[in-house]
């Protein structure tokens, strides 16, 4: 359903979900006060010239990093780029801010998967990201009276006619997936080895060609993909083992 349809009847009772494209701007905003921050911290540390001070300021800048995002987060509903982007990241569960523990483990799989985070916004139905749906939060429009309709998308709607899986029974499925789907990854990568196409000298140490690095880059790339897309589709219940039940009429 998209936003430019249904903007008129947004109000504070309806999430909106935020845009990829909304989402990107906190990013970035993020990323520049991050900057700012280094920034400061090395132009301090090179006027003190004080080796002891300086060790004390990169450790800081470095807990202000790991620390910055998961305590805003939890205390507040978002980061300065969430906040300057009308942003909000709430709980599933509690319709709140989300705990210090999820908001940590956000960031770690943000982190972690980068920008193939964001794969699975296009085809779930609050357009979560992958950090999104493994800590059962949602990134939503803040104040919706100063929200554009090319910021949002509302709710993809399941079928009254169908019966979702219970969320452990599809937390399940897609584990099974993501499990097949690395093992899947791990044999491809054995299968190069012995037949040569990847030396043992890259696998090893990192001692790369160009043509190895590309073909490393396409299994890992589509191990992330596919990985992605079992998520997605696995929570839609669009899985085999977790599919939405039809109502017979």
């Amino acid at each position: 359903m998209s936003a430019s349809a249904d903007s008129p009847l947004l109000t504070a009772a309806t999430p909106a979900y935020a845009r990829f494209s909304r989402r990107v701007r906190g990013l970035a905003i993020d990323w520049i006060v991050f900057s700012l921050l280094l920034a400061g911290s090395l132009f301090l540390a090179t006027a003190l010239r004080s080796d002891s001070v300086g060790r004390y300021i990169g450790f800081s800048a470095i807990a202000v990093f790991l620390l910055y995002e998961p305590v805003l987060v939890s205390l507040t509903g978002g980061t300065i780029g969430h906040y300057l982007s009308n942003l909000r990241v709430v709980d599933d569960r509690t319709k709140g801010n989300v705990s210090l523990l999820k908001a940590f483990a956000r960031f770690v799989i943000k982190s972690l998967l980068g920008w193939y985070s964001f794969i699975s916004m296009w085809i779930t139905r609050r357009h979560q990201a992958i950090h999104d749906l493994m800590t059962f939060s949602t990134v939503q429009i803040r104040d919706p009276a100063k929200a554009q309709p090319h910021q949002y998308h509302l709710e993809q709607t399941v079928s009254d006619s169908s019966v979702m899986p219970s969320r452990i029974r599809r937390l399940v499925v897609i584990l099974g997936y993501l499990l097949l789907i690395a093992i899947g990854a791990l044999v491809a990568g054995m299968v190069l080895a012995a037949t040569g196409l990847v030396s043992d000298a890259c696998l090893d140490h990192n001692r790369c060609s160009r043509i190895e690095n590309g073909v490393l880059t396409v299994i890992g790339t589509s191990w992330i993909i596919l990985s992605a897309l079992s998520i997605g589709l696995g929570w839609r219940g669009k899985l085999l083992g977790c599919r939405a039940r039809a109502i017979n009429a």
